[in-house]
């Protein structure tokens, strides 16, 4: 699909573009280049093989424009003008070479004095993030502190000498130890890319807590990969890395090979991270000298082949090299660094953003994500509006035509057909490391625009796509893809849960970065005369405003689905400095019953999606708080072909709600408000849990219901390990006492004498865990209405045990449920009958293996009722994620 015009402002940017590139070069000959994920892989049905066909007359306009920015921007023309080998005056051009000089002659002044200085026209209006150093999570909230505390008892787990043996033993070095497994494999093409991401992750995670035994291992792997380079084996070339540079070779000569671009990306990042953060000066130097030898590399390929063959080889994924290059550039101010940086700019795929087609189908979305987060460092440096422009138009893309819920895009890591996501429904859906590249998109585009639905969007991906990614509090057990089809698990997919030590995929690389930087879009400073201070992400967390002198202390409520108000306390601490404080209002709040007070004053309430402003000269005792409603509501796949609009996914808030149901998805709403069919949990249901358990052979069983679309059975199965899996869900139940003054289940009352003495047999429901509303019936069949064939009798254990309970039928006295054994079907057995045994028909109350989460609703379904729960919470249940509401 392609827009049927570009906006004004795109066109002016064309156009300028356009100029720039004619009147510098003379001739210039354009040739269409095609896109794609890998050197040798071609396409013809995308727009680009589309507009390289014979247009018809509407559509000159648009191939002219989509052909001089597809061959590939204007930096091809002037490298076009390079030499190639074989020339008789080759040699002598290569020795007066100034790629600078060159560069800036033909650009007409981009890389001027005000672009080396880092300062361009439109900086001084960006907001800047505040430093980690100066952002302290709650260690006791259970969310971000508890998710930033498991990443780094990872952090800590791993060994400086595993990390680093590929390094050593490409450099020639002595390799004490092993290395570790998965994709850091001694064999595997992508080994070291998670070196350079660990780098990244400690320093920011170091700057996050100050740990000190974090500290001294990153030094000690910074330290080590120094001694790489230096080695003589590298020959004092710059090259770094945990594989032979036979790997570019092969790159260059567009040969297979893993993408070694992509992992000398990460470990630049997380050199220059190391730097930028944590202070290391060392690593800015090693930075420079890698930049300095993929440099020369990538010079040399133009001048013996020339500009084609190293667009060519762009196809191949190369991380975000461009990036990182311009980041380095607004260190050193080194031209050689911008020119690099462009260099990886990969024209093709930019250049079909830079007139507004919509043809993300089939390219591999984490290889161009990072291609655009570089071309929004582009304009940070050089201050072209036009790649602006491109991130801005990428991101409306994406968000409207292949996003999920979640927040998260792709399908077994590509982006299909737009508005076409109901068929993409799979374990395979969104790749981790895609969430956490567009989060980059997201935040650059709020720096500079303050527009809240960035903010909105950030929250969103963070909540759904990044704390989804943690298997609750197992240190280094993460996912790689977040299922989003019907009745799936993120424990059983392609890849499933990673290990500690034998995965290291490029999703554990990015997901420790994640876990890392939590606190690096909260708050945000904008600078000049005036100070001012975005409240961006509501997270528990205090920040010291260091140029201002204030301190703020926020704190969050924890949001409950009965309690619907999402409530902020920010305790604002400084001496008598004046400022403006903004606070992030979310588009998802509901404008009726918010409230905002200071110091106990009511203020005028902003509305939802702008920040409530409060400009004032603030004392040491400041309270400024927020009731923001937090409602239900649907949310349509991205489809847009009528038969698919039913198909809806739920949210509260910015928190998608996940059923926890396999088999049924249909919602069957009735065209009724979300409100009268999906109601809140309320806490107190958490105290009629139960699991019920028997001993048998030295082993604990567990009564389980087993159901599916045919039919129920309860079954004494094994008792599972840990509380986030299928098996503990299915082995909880909600004991529902019924009639007044009903007592819990067998609980045994204490006489004025303090002698024990049973309660009075209670009646009660036995409701699933997740499903509520429906209830087991004497016939072991699940049933809505509540009936007497529904009622059970809690009464004492007829085996006599102490704190045992019996199950009676209340419709059939004398009849109990009776087990007969490990995975064999509960039966309803009669005492006097055939092989009835009191121990049979015995149960021990334990705690039960899953509680419902604060945030959790009962829904009804078509046929029956499921249980909704934040996605974000789960490890291995089954869920869904979007319903039919049409059923």
């Amino acid at each position: 699909a392609m827009a049927s015009a570009p906006p004004p402002a795109m066109a002016t940017a064309t156009a300028v573009a356009l100029v720039l590139l004619l009147s510098s070069v003379a001739v210039v000959t354009v040739v269409a280049k095609e896109c794609t994920n890998v050197p040798t892989q071609l396409s013809s049905h995308t727009v680009r093989a589309r507009l390289q066909s014979t247009p018809g007359a509407e559509e000159w306009r648009w191939r002219e424009l989509f052909h001089d920015h597809l061959n590939p921007t204007d930096e091809s023309a002037w490298m076009d003008l390079l030499p190639l080998a074989g020339s008789t005056t080759a040699a002598a051009a290569a020795e007066e070479f100034d790629w600078a000089m060159l560069y800036r002659t033909l650009k007409g002044g981009v890389g001027s004095s005000a672009a080396q200085a880092g300062a361009t026209p439109s900086s001084s209006s960006f907001l800047v993030e505040a430093s980690l150093h100066d952002v302290r999570l709650d260690p006791g909230d259970e969310v971000y502190g508890r998710a930033q505390q498991t990443n780094l008892e990872y952090l800590l787990l791993l060994d400086v000498d595993r990390l680093v043996w590929s390094f050593r033993r490409q450099a020639g070095l002595p390799a004490p130890g092993a290395p570790y497994g998965g994709w850091e494999g001694a064999v595997v093409e992508l080994r070291g890319h998670f070196v350079g991401h660990y780098l990244s992750a400690a320093a920011k995670m170091w700057a996050s807590t100050h740990n000190g035994t974090l500290a001294g291992k990153m030094s000690a792997v910074v330290d080590a990969l120094h001694a790489c380079q230096q080695a003589p084996a590298n020959g004092g070339t710059g090259y770094l890395s945990a594989f032979p540079a036979e790997f570019f070779d092969r790159f260059e000569a567009i040969q297979p090979v893993w993408a070694p671009y992509y992992t000398i990306h990460k470990i630049m990042q997380g050199l220059l991270d190391q730097y930028m953060v944590a202070g290391n000066g060392k690593a800015l130097a090693m930075v420079v000298a890698m930049a300095g030898y993929f440099g020369e590399r990538v010079r040399s390929v133009i001048q013996r082949h020339s500009i084609e063959r190293h667009w060519t080889s762009l196809n191949e994924e190369t991380g975000g090299m461009n990036d990182v290059l311009y980041q380095l550039y607004a260190i050193t101010n080194d031209q050689r660094h911008l020119v690099l940086a462009h260099l990886f700019d990969k024209p093709c795929f930019l250049g079909l953003l830079a007139v507004q087609a919509d043809s993300l189908s089939d390219f591999h979305a984490n290889t161009h994500i990072p291609i655009v987060v570089g071309g929004q460092m582009r304009y940070e440096v050089t201050g072209d509006p036009l790649y602006k422009e491109i991130a801005t138009f990428f991101m409306d893309v994406v968000n409207s035509s292949h996003t999920y819920a979640t927040g998260g895009t792709s399908v077994s890591e590509f982006w299909f057909d737009p508005k076409r996501l109901a068929e993409t429904l799979t374990t395979e859906n969104e790749e981790s490391c895609t969430t956490y590249n567009m989060l980059k998109v997201s935040r650059h585009l709020f720096r500079w625009t303050k527009e809240i639905a960035y903010a909105d969007y950030y929250e969103r991906a963070l909540i759904n796509g990044v704390l989804s990614i943690q298997r609750g509090r197992d240190p280094g057990v993460m996912i790689y893809m977040l299922p989003q089809g019907p009745g799936r698990s993120k424990a059983v997919s392609y890849h499933g849960w990673g290990t500690q030590y034998d995965s290291f995929w490029c999703c554990y690389g990015t997901g420790i970065e994640s876990f890392s930087k939590l606190g690096d879009s909260i708050y945000f400073e904008e600078k000049g005369g005036k100070p001012a201070l975005y409240i961006v992400q509501y997270i528990p967390s205090t920040f010291n405003w260091r140029s201002v002198g204030l301190t703020v202390t926020q704190q969050v409520k924890p949001l409950s689905s009965s309690d619907q108000n999402l409530q902020v306390s920010l305790s604002i601490s400084t001496n008598g400095q004046y400022a403006t404080v903004n606070v992030r209002i979310p588009s998802w709040a509901s404008p009726n019953g918010a409230k905002a007070t200071l110091n106990d004053k009511d203020l005028q309430m902003a509305s939802p999606g702008t920040f409530l402003s409060v400009t004032k000269q603030w004392g040491s005792g400041d309270h400024l708080t927020l009731q923001l409603p937090i409602s239900l509501r649907t949310e349509a796949i991205k489809d847009d072909r009528p038969e698919y609009a039913t198909l809806q996914a739920v949210l509260f808030g910015p928190f998608l709600l996940a059923g926890l149901t396999t088999g049924d998805w249909d919602a069957k709403a009735g065209g009724a408000a979300v409100s009268e069919w999906i109601t809140p949990v309320p806490a107190s249901y958490n105290s009629q849990l139960v699991t019920l358990t028997q001993e048998s052979g030295g082993s604990t069983l567990v009564l389980s219901l087993l159901s599916t679309a045919k039919a129920t059975s309860l079954t004494m199965q094994p008792r599972p390990e840990g509380g986030g899996t299928d098996a503990a869900v299915h082995a909880t139940f909600r004991l529902v006492p019924q009639g007044q003054g009903a007592p819990p289940m067998g609980e045994r009352r204490h006489t004025t004498n303090g002698t024990a003495a049973t309660a009075t047999p209670a009646s009660a429901l036995i409701e699933p865990f997740d499903m509520p509303g429906m209830a087991i019936t004497n016939n072991l069949t699940l049933s809505a209405e509540k009936g007497p064939s529904s009622l059970f009798n809690v009464v004492p254990g007829l085996d006599g045990a102490p704190g045992s309970v019996s199950l009676e039928l209340a419709a059939r006295p004398g009849c109990f449920l009776v087990t007969a054994g490990a995975k064999a079907n509960v039966q309803g057995g009669c005492g006097g009958g055939t092989g009835f045994s009191p121990q049979a028909a015995s149960f021990i109350r334990a705690e039960p293996l899953r509680r419902y989460h604060p945030i959790s609703f009962a829904a009804k379904g078509a046929r029956r009722g499921f249980l909704l729960e934040p996605l974000f919470t789960l490890r291995d249940e089954f869920y869904t994620v979007y319903f039919n509401f049409g059923a």
